[in-house]
């Protein structure tokens, strides 16, 4: 199945997960998983929140990001990979001047 996430309408979330500012997404979900492609603005934050039941990977596409995982600090840059296991917590912070984008896939 090929995702174009072009045609997909975008959402505009506000304090996403309870974060600053805006989430824009573009996402596509069934009941097996969320995969998004989105972008947070200079200063937009998605909030810090547990995966209970499943478990999230943040590939950055543009910018650095930073991410809060359990009691750590971590930065994620253009081709890097972010993993949350199930169980665990993290949000993540675009701390830049620059606009950063991403894929989130959540299963």
């Amino acid at each position: 199945m090929i995702l174009d996430f072009d045609a997909i309408e975008e959402q505009v979330i506000p304090n996403f997960k309870g974060g600053e500012k805006q989430i824009r997404s573009h996402m596509y979900t069934d009941e097996a998983c969320k995969i998004m492609r989105a972008s947070l603005e200079p200063g937009a934050t998605i909030g810090v929140h547990t995966h209970e039941t499943n478990s999230e990977i943040i590939f950055m596409l543009k910018g650095t990001g930073v991410v809060l995982y359990d009691d750590g600090r971590e930065t994620l840059s253009a081709g890097s990979c972010h993993y949350c296991p199930k169980g665990h917590s993290h949000s993540l912070r675009n701390e830049s001047d620059e606009t950063i984008e991403f894929y989130a896939v959540v299963e």
